[in-house]
């Protein structure tokens, strides 16, 4: 897989030019904040007649102009179109981003995934080339002779359902991926094989998920970064009409905020900088830089999706101090990667790539025409001590629209009746696996224990089992890390003498990484554990945090996988063994191999 570099400001190019992988870097040119009111992502409309008893649809990946800013032209993304049942000749989508998926709990999802995209050059063709002629700053080492990109073909995709509860040849993972043309990867599936062309495949999902908000996006080897910053991604969410009785916002007032940072080109046109500085220069909420959202005096839930490639945001909502007597308003968090969660009032939150949080905002004791601005703060890229272009406003709320009636009929946050999120208590002698960032030198690959992602699985769970998995993290940056198929909750972190591991570990790796030699964790502690953040504790996840120089903790409860058939498609459900991915959800470090496979095996 390639390596994807960020340089570090010190010794990154100039900021200005143009410049898509030449020796200065693109800057967006001034853009006029809040004058483009947010878009919405369109929900798209199921087939509920191809497979009994479940919501059938066809999203197709295609290229299309969008326009992200009033001064910006028009200019050329990549996203998800739904075919619409009830007009067929007018499918479902914006052109960047794709239609959110509505889906209710426990009835199935089938999704045919059609790639007519421009078979080449890539949108970013130039990331692509430099790896390919062996750049020693972009290309690793080939992996027992097989090239870091597949030959011949300059476009090919896979959709991953990011938080569901699936079946691997309905995973999308990274070598599952299938081309324009028909090219496919070498773990390529589909369901109904007769009913899928060379650049289709068949999915089948369970929705067997806690009532969430998941996410849908490209996942394909080598390239995931460049593919999900041109526009492949989606919402997927799943609802539960029992969750009608706890009078949450509902209709226009639940928001969803896609958060993204983007670099643009003077003709509009992205431009991707990331191989060469951290992060891009501009936020972008749902395919608008610096929107702005018109809203009633009343309770508003926002459902907020770190849809960043690498970037880090630290949120609150600022107020004018004129208008009100405190600066940054409260707001309620009520959930999380997986769902309801303890109301927590909060002021700021810190959200990473691929994380989602689910709050409740009250802008009534606001006076009309009052403005609020979602702002970031101390959150660099790369988190906590990168650089790269720093972004402090993202988008603007307006109390100008009036509330028919006067009274909001939501309940208040601190009154919600949510479901509870009951703590997993390990058991005595319950199964510990270690997952170790390694780095041997400054842009150089990064890998989960010295193992490239092509390296076969070592490890190996046993259905039904419950797991602590432990992420020891020596550098100094935090890594967002995403694990397939599973929720977990976060259980404790630890510091370590980060120096010493590293050391002690390279150490192994030189010595033929015996397994009784490995280094023992706890003689690298240097203090106590501490508990989950406030916005961690009585969640469920699907991507933590791990902070430098630390161990990060998570607990995986008492699973199979979804073993029976989907829709009644025959071969929908897991096998054993059955095989999955976990990865940093920073995409560029996804795709510089901080990614490995593991197994779950019978009891």
């Amino acid at each position: 897989m390639p390596q994807i570099l960020r340089q570090s400001p010190a010794h990154a190019a100039p900021l200005h030019g143009s410049g898509s992988g030449g020796t200065e870097v693109t800057v967006t040119p001034p853009l006029k904040k809040y004058v483009d009111p947010l878009p919405r992502p369109v929900t798209a409309i199921p087939d509920t007649s191809a497979y009994p008893g479940a919501d059938y649809y066809v999203l197709t990946m295609r290229q299309h102009d969008w326009c992200f800013h009033r001064d910006l032209d028009p200019a050329p993304v990549w996203g998800y179109w739904a075919e619409n049942p009830n007009e067929p000749g007018k499918p479902l989508g914006m052109g960047y981003l794709g239609p959110t998926i509505g889906a209710t709990k426990n009835r199935p999802t089938v999704v045919k995934y059609r790639n007519e995209l421009p078979a080449g050059p890539h949108m970013f063709q130039f990331v692509l080339d430099r790896i390919r002629k062996g750049d020693p700053q972009l290309t690793p080492p080939p992996y027992h002779g097989m090239p870091p990109l597949p030959p011949g073909i300059d476009v090919w995709n896979v959709v991953h359902q990011h938080g569901g509860f699936t079946p691997p040849q309905s995973d999308g993972m990274p070598l599952q991926w299938f081309s324009p043309e028909g090219v496919r990867g070498p773990s390529y599936t589909t369901l109904d094989p007769g009913k899928a062309a060379p650049n289709e495949a068949i999915y089948a999902y369970t929705n067997h998920e806690r009532p969430a908000m998941l996410w849908y996006h490209d996942h394909a080897m080598g390239i995931t970064s460049l593919n999900v910053y041109a526009g492949l991604a989606g919402l997927w969410r799943v609802d539960d009409p029992a969750d009608d009785r706890l009078g949450l916002p509902r209709g226009e007032f639940e928001v969803p905020l896609i958060l993204q940072d983007r670099t643009f080109d003077e003709d509009g046109r992205l431009a991707y900088t990331m191989t060469q500085v951290e992060g891009a220069d501009t936020p972008v909420v749902n395919g608008k830089a610096y929107p702005f959202l018109a809203v009633q005096p009343r309770r508003y839930r926002l459902r907020f999706l770190n849809g960043s490639n690498e970037r880090f945001w630290r949120l609150r909502f600022q107020a004018d101090r004129t208008l009100v007597p405190q600066e940054f308003l409260p707001f309620w968090l009520i959930g999380t990667d997986g769902g309801f969660r303890r109301p927590l009032q909060m002021l700021n939150f810190l959200i990473s790539p691929a994380e989602r949080y689910d709050v409740i905002i009250d802008f009534s004791r606001l006076p009309m025409g009052a403005k609020v601005t979602l702002t970031n703060y101390n959150a660099p890229v790369h988190f906590p001590g990168g650089g790269g272009p720093e972004i402090s406003e993202i988008m603007q709320f307006r109390v100008t629209e009036r509330m028919p009636g006067g009274k909001d009929p939501t309940t208040p946050p601190k009154e919600l009746a949510l479901p509870p999120v009951h703590l997993i208590r390990p058991k005595p002698g319950v199964r510990r696996r270690e997952w170790v960032v390694y780095q041997k030198g400054i842009f150089e690959s990064m890998t989960f224990n010295g193992l490239p992602f092509m390296a076969p699985s070592e490890d190996f769970v046993k259905a039904g089992s419950s797991e602590i998995w432990e992420y020891v993290n020596p550098n100094h940056d935090a890594h967002p890390m995403h694990v397939h198929l599973v929720n977990f909750q976060v259980l404790n972190r630890q510091p370590i003498d980060a120096t010493a591991y590293q050391n002690a570990f390279q150490k192994w790796l030189d010595g033929g990484r015996k397994p009784g030699d490995r280094p023992v964790l706890e003689h690298y502690v240097t203090g106590p554990p501490s508990p989950p953040d406030p916005d961690e504790l009585h969640s469920w996840k699907d991507t933590v945090k791990i902070y430098p120089e630390s161990v990060t903790r998570i607990v995986i409860d008492e699973f199979d996988p979804p073993t029976g058939r989907i829709a009644s498609i025959p071969a929908s459900g897991a096998e054993l063994p059955a095989t999955y991915v976990q990865h940093c959800h920073i995409l560029e470090h996804e795709d510089d191999d901080l990614m490995r496979p593991w197994t779950i095996v019978e009891h």
